[in-house]
């Protein structure tokens, strides 16, 4: 039996797919279900108007959002924060600044890596010349 302590309360718990004990699973639950409450009643609320009146962190209302439970297709105003800047943004994990910056990151460090791999070759072109003549 796979045994854990929860990351919100530090109780210990049985391992299951949601990663909280029982008590945390049906808190959230319930914060769940007053967050889904509030913004039937108040459509064009926003993230932090509904932290606000529900005095539920921000950040699980993003939980939510992300994990599909909560839809913000017609809720307007409803964005949460880019993972790693913090601009408010409607879908995904980052604004497209932050994801345009991580993908010239990429090449640049893939352009580097393609570099240095034919330097590396290229070093060794007299030994492999002999070691084809060898080969023959």
């Amino acid at each position: 039996m796979n045994i854990d302590n929860c990351p919100r309360c530090g109780r210990i718990y049985v391992k299951n797919v949601m990663e909280l004990c029982q008590p945390c699973i049906k808190e959230l639950e319930k914060q769940y279900e007053i967050c889904v409450k509030y913004l039937r009643e108040n459509r064009g609320a926003n993230i932090q108007e509904l932290s606000d009146a529900t005095e539920i962190p921000i950040k699980e209302i993003t939980r939510f959002i992300r994990e599909g439970r909560i839809s913000i297709a017609n809720a307007p105003n409803i964005m949460y924060p880019c993972e790693v800047c913090g601009t408010l943004i409607r879908e995904g994990h980052m604004c497209d600044s932050c994801r345009g910056r991580l993908t010239k990151d990429l090449m640049n460090a893939s352009k580097e890596s393609a570099a240095a791999e034919a330097s590396r070759k290229g070093s060794n072109g007299a030994y492999r010349a002999v070691d084809k003549l060898r080969g023959q």
